[in-house]
């Protein structure tokens, strides 16, 4: 046979394939992007329905029910969250400076021992490891709990809301496996030939390089600090010290036990009539997830690397 027609039912054999698989790669992506529009959609339904309903009249509520678009638009359920806004301010500054340090503290003592039991050279690393996960699967109860930290004098402060979350053992593993699969042993040993010290090393080398990480366990200890409500309702009775989401649970309750029918019913039916039930419970939501979840856009790329990093070897 003539090698150039050869060529040609080749190349033209190649051609069809590509153009087939070309075919099948746009369908495939097309049904990625409407799944992905769909999810987005069922994600993003919820928060605007709380939205919505935070905005809505009660009476319209009570007879329409939640709708996506407000059959009478209102304001009312803000106006009464903020009757006094000296005390929604200062839940806000309590729970925005208990997340920002406990979030750093725990990042710098989470490191700071999740990197040495990583190391292959150190000392009892494996009971230092095993300590951790036992605190994991046993604990000492609620009451010694509570009386560890009110015998050492941290009632009523803001050490009570920053102390009880600054390890977490299961933080320390996910750390320790990071700087395990990652950090290679070479890398320490040039650094010890060029003289740097465990600290130098540590600040300078280990920390740079473990951003992804970082920025995983920061999202996560930013999370448990913001939705903290249970450590102020245990440690904390003045109210000058309650974080934001113990104020929301505290109204939440106080409205409640007014529609409970265990106050007197000429005392309740005239207070109950002026709270906005429904809607403010949707308007503290919108409240309490409003700065938190700026975090998310800075933090989604480092986020998901810190996840998948390490799972597959090189």
């Amino acid at each position: 046979m003539n090698p150039n027609i050869d060529s040609q039912i080749t190349s033209g054999g190649t051609g069809a394939a590509a153009s087939s698989v070309n075919q099948i790669s746009r369908v495939s992506n097309a049904l990625l992007v409407v799944l992905f529009v769909l999810l987005s959609v069922a994600c993003l339904y919820p928060l605007l329905l709380v939205i919505a309903v935070s905005f809505t009249d009660e009476h319209a509520i009570a007879l329409h029910g939640y709708n996506i678009i407000p059959k009478q638009l209102s304001d009312y359920a803000y106006r009464y969250l903020f009757k006094d806004p000296g005390e929604i301010i200062r839940g806000y500054g309590v729970s925005i400076l208990v997340t920002v340090v406990g979030t750093i503290g725990s990042l710098l003592l989470t490191a700071l021992y999740a990197f040495p039991i990583s190391r292959k050279d150190m000392p009892y690393r494996n009971v230092l490891a095993f300590i951790v996960f036992f605190t994991m699967l046993f604990s000492g109860g609620l009451v010694p709990w509570y009386l560890a930290y009110s015998v050492a004098g941290l009632k009523d402060t803001l050490w009570a809301l920053i102390i009880p979350n600054l390890v977490v053992p299961f933080n320390v593993l996910i750390m320790r496996t990071f700087f395990s699969n990652t950090i290679p042993g070479s890398l320490i040993e040039a650094a010890k030939i060029d003289g740097a010290g465990e600290v130098r090393i540590f600040a300078q080398i280990i920390l740079p390089l473990s951003t992804p990480v970082m920025a995983t366990i920061g999202l996560f200890q930013t999370l448990t600090y913001w939705n903290d409500w249970f450590t102020s309702s245990v440690f904390i009775s003045n109210n000058h010290l309650v974080s934001l989401q113990y104020l929301m649970y505290k109204v939440i309750n106080n409205i409640q036990y007014l529609n409970s029918g265990r106050v007197d019913a000429s005392v309740a039916g005239k207070v109950a009539a002026t709270i906005p039930t429904e809607t403010v419970r949707m308007a503290m939501a919108i409240v309490g997830i409003g700065p938190i979840i700026l975090v998310y856009p800075f933090l989604q790329k480092y986020f998901v690397k810190g996840l998948t990093v390490g799972s597959v070897k090189g």
